[in-house]
């Protein structure tokens, strides 16, 4: 895992107080990061546009063009100037070797983006509007330095913002990156150290960004164990029983050692999944909410909450009464998507607001809702999910369009049932059940709009 920030100016900070750093050591570090991108992406002789602002983020991409200077084919387009005393001494030095300000005549194939920033706190004005115009018609292979100018703090971005195929952050990783929206315009994430190893700049942070290798898959390794050995998942199948099957098969895949469909009525399930019309004293978890529709009525559901199991919730559960009561569980992890959780905001008197609000503030939103039900998971679905219980949180940023497929989100509460059923903490159940689903889904060999939800079931025999 890695530690995520709203800020790391005061990261910075404490380098240059803590450890004698300057800012023109991190500085200089900074762009040796970028250039160290280039030079192991593309061979020498190519052409490098560098686009710079004002500020320090330009006096980055300045000390760039220095270090790139003849191995590249450099050109500098500075649109404001340089203002501050470390972009002006860092142009100083270039144009000392013969570099000036040159207009943006492409082709290119690589353009740096050194604009802004996280430094950038209000609307793009026309000339940066007419930059990142220019900028993002360009065909180059395109870096960004620190952010994508146009994200802004919150992790929307402008109606301009520049579009990198790379983005190489400084220092820390900044949350603004892992905003869904984000996803749009960063392209991958570097980062670079400035001068300093990670474990002397990074403080502890509640916010957490899940890597690959935090996968722990709940492979069986006692050898005289048995298939009650890894719990039994109730899966309550409603109006549509397609639902309930996909979630219980991609629970049997991922473990547990038995699955039961509580239906009210036989209906037509693969061999390998149980049936029953109320739930088995063996029931070790229950998954509730997938195609739930109207098929119990409130007698009938409040069955499946005289117990004390873990519980996975989803889909039509959050629009229902029982919910408030649901929530006061000790072990509970709802796994809604944008829409439904606007709901729950909205049924625990947290905030009225629809889908665009919530997608412009989802992180606040979900702390929010994890500082009223500290005992609840929160698996919030999107393009980067994020997961969170009382002060804790995280960021899976590993999803795909593949995912946007109905079925996606019930094989998403199989795994996170299946791992409640073996006895897994519900936080651990929800962050290795995500990155099972994400991983799964990225490693579909197909393309990206072919994947069905039996593929994905699929894919987990082979993470």
């Amino acid at each position: 895992m890695r530690n995520l920030y709203l800020e790391v100016n005061s990261l910075d900070q404490r380098g240059v107080s803590k450890y004698a750093l300057s800012e023109e050591i991190m500085m200089e570090h900074a762009a040796a990061g970028i250039s160290a991108q280039i030079r192991c992406r593309f061979p020498e002789g190519c052409s490098v546009l560098i686009v710079c602002g004002s500020g320090n983020n330009g006096a980055d991409g300045l000390a760039l063009a220095r270090l790139l200077a003849g191995d590249y084919r450099i050109s500098v387009h500075l649109p404001f100037g340089a203002s501050s005393p470390l972009a002006q001494r860092q142009r100083e030095r270039l144009e000392a070797m013969g570099y000036k300000h040159t207009p943006i005549e492409g082709p290119y194939d690589v353009v740096v983006d050194a604009l802004f920033g996280s430094g950038l706190s209000r609307a793009l004005g026309p000339t940066a509007i007419e930059v990142m115009e220019k900028l993002n018609a360009l065909d180059g292979f395109k870096i960004a330095c620190d952010i994508p100018s146009g994200l802004h703090p919150s992790g929307m971005p402008d109606s301009y913002t520049f579009r990198a195929d790379l983005t190489v952050t400084m220092g820390g990783l900044k949350r603004s990156l892992y905003s869904d929206a984000a996803k749009e315009v960063c392209g991958e994430i570097l980062t670079c150290d400035l001068g300093i190893g990670r474990s002397f700049y990074e403080i502890p942070s509640a916010w957490q960004l899940l890597e690959k290798s935090d996968l722990s898959l709940p492979l069986r390794t006692r050898a005289s164990a048995h298939k009650g050995s890894y719990g039994h998942l109730a899966v309550v199948c409603g109006e549509k029983t397609g639902a309930a099957v996909i979630a219980g098969s991609a629970a049997l895949r991922f473990g547990t050692g038995l699955v039961s469909l509580i239906s009210n009525e036989n209906v037509s399930i693969p061999f390998e999944l149980m049936q029953s019309h109320s739930v088995p004293s063996t029931v070790t978890a229950v998954a509730m909410g997938m195609g739930l529709g109207c098929e119990f009525d409130d007698g009938e559901l409040e069955t499946f909450l005289s117990n004390e199991l873990p519980m996975v919730l989803d889909a039509d559960i959050f629009y229902h009464p029982l919910l408030p009561k649901l929530l006061k569980r000790s072990q509970i992890v709802l796994t809604p998507h944008p829409k439904e959780f606007t709901q729950i905001l909205r049924c625990c008197g947290i905030a009225d607001i629809d889908v665009p609000t919530l997608q412009k503030s989802r992180f606040e939103y979900a702390e929010q809702f994890c500082a009223a039900y500290p005992a609840a998971v929160l698996v919030l679905k999107g393009a980067n999910v994020v997961i969170g219980r009382n002060d804790r949180f995280f960021i899976n940023p590993h999803g795909t369009v593949a995912l946007a497929k109905g079925g996606s989100g019930d094989v998403l509460g199989g795994l996170i049932g299946a791992l409640l059923a073996q006895g897994y903490d519900p936080l651990d159940a929800a962050l290795q059940g995500s990155l099972a689903h994400t991983l799964a889904a990225k490693g579909f060999e197909g393309h990206n709009y072919a994947l069905t939800p039996f593929d994905l079931i699929e894919r987990i025999t082979r993470l």
